[in-house]
């Protein structure tokens, strides 16, 4: 393709500060930016209005579906309104004091790919959706990933919209809060091909120096919720050889877990084990714990890790049992197998950089996106920008303006090629 978009560095860089400054918790320019957008909060309200109000000035053909997802449309004279429409973006809700980038990014610069379109005079075949996503996080609602589940028909509406938060409030009745409760369903299955731009999150890009990356494939992640039922006595009048505890004997399922996933390692270096929450009862110093509930994390791009690791922890609860005395249970309530990015979309992404004079590298994301739903329904891409020191879910999250850029000519020049441009 001669022609590419020319993307306006300055601004995109305008909205992600724009943005950068719903939910601000620091404000500490130019590389400390935090914020907490959780979904259906004042937060995520204005930055869901004022993604509104940059749509519009786009001339963007914008709807809310029932679950709060944002799609703006652009066709030109030269478009078929009967063509599967090319869809790119991310989502807008954060972590508590995360950073500015995560998400945000892959919206902008979206949109800005096709305010470049539209300044350059391209005129496409297929309509060009910018896309921002309800609760990708999961920070109130669900494990995460809820807009673009519902999106890809793998959740209904009705059950998203009756998930609770942690005080009672519907999905239904924040979004009623906030004026973002739609009609309808955004439909993944109706675009012909879907990509999403996001931060890292890692240093692969940072170490080699290359400014884009092009996933191959999405890891998979599996959610274990583990208890350990043991006795609570008292800390001072129990002899130890009495004792059934409950923290001891996960304290060597924690470990088990970390030994397990680095010997896989060795063979599977992108396969990844953590204990990361632990629930003690009663907590309290002068009493032996007596229950013990953790939360799992397995992740790997090869699926067969996966349950490996998740093997492991089975056998490890049972030699426990065994061993110590303690009842144990695992349940598996969340698991999502390994996504590979569709070849036409990477292609594009690898042939778009090239063009442009981008360097590009091929890499797998560690972390779970919107993509990995999409990809179940139509062809899916993701490219990525580098993470300052990996650094994400955290105000130090840091892109540079040059590779926000950069990213999105890559991104913006893909967009055009798979609209037919």
């Amino acid at each position: 393709m001669a022609d590419r978009p020319a993307v306006d560095a300055d601004r995109l860089w305008a909205d992600l500060e724009a943005n950068g400054a719903f939910g601000a918790t620091v404000r500490d320019p130019p590389e400390r930016w935090g914020r907490t957008v959780r979904c259906g909060t004042d937060a995520n309200r204005k930055a869901r209005e004022y993604l509104l109000e940059r749509m519009a000035a786009a001339d963007l053909d914008v709807r809310v579906d029932a679950v709060g997802n944002v799609a703006g449309r652009w066709s030109s004279e030269s478009t078929d309104p009967s063509a599967a429409p090319i869809a790119a973006g991310s989502h807008l809700d954060s972590v508590p004091e995360g950073g500015i980038f995560d998400g945000p990014l892959g919206i902008y610069a979206a949109l800005e790919a096709v305010r470049a379109m539209q300044d350059g005079v391209f005129e496409p075949q297929r309509p060009i959706e910018v896309v921002s996503f309800t609760e990708e996080e999961g920070g109130r609602f669900a494990d995460g990933l809820l807009g673009s589940s519902v999106a890809a028909g793998v959740r209904s509406v009705d059950e998203a919209l009756a998930l609770e938060a942690d005080d009672g409030t519907t999905l239904a009745a924040a979004l009623e809060d906030i004026g973002f409760a739609g009609e309808g369903r955004l439909d993944a299955a109706e675009w012909d091909a879907w990509l999403e731009l996001h931060v890292e999150q890692h240093t692969e890009l940072e170490s080699a120096g290359v400014p884009v990356g092009v996933v191959t494939d999405i890891t998979g992640i599996t959610h274990c919720e583990v208890t350990i039922e043991g006795d609570a006595d008292h800390a001072g009048s129990t002899p130890m050889d009495q004792r059934t505890d409950a923290l001891a004997a996960a304290s060597e399922f924690v470990l088990e877990v970390e030994r397990a996933a680095e010997t896989r390692t060795e063979t599977d270096p992108a396969a990844v084990g953590t204990v990361g929450s632990l629930d003690v009862a009663p907590n309290a110093t002068n009493v032996v714990p007596g229950g013990i509930e953790a939360g799992l994390d397995v992740r790997s791009t090869d699926y067969d890790s996966m349950e490996h690791l998740v093997g492991v922890a089975r056998e490890e609860l049972g030699r426990l049992e065994a061993d110590r005395g303690v009842d144990t249970a695992l349940e598996r309530p969340f698991d999502l197998e390994p996504t590979p990015m569709a070849e036409r979309c990477r292609t594009a992404l690898h042939e778009t950089g090239e063009a442009a004079g981008i360097e590009t590298l091929s890499l797998h994301s560690g972390a779970a996106h919107d993509s990995m739903y999409v990809a179940g329904v139509t062809d899916a891409g993701m490219l990525f920008a580098p993470s300052r020191e990996g650094v994400s879910h955290n105000p130090r999250e840091w892109t540079s303006k040059a590779d926000c850029a950069d990213a999105t000519r890559v991104l913006a020049g893909a967009l055009a090629e798979l609209a037919g441009v």
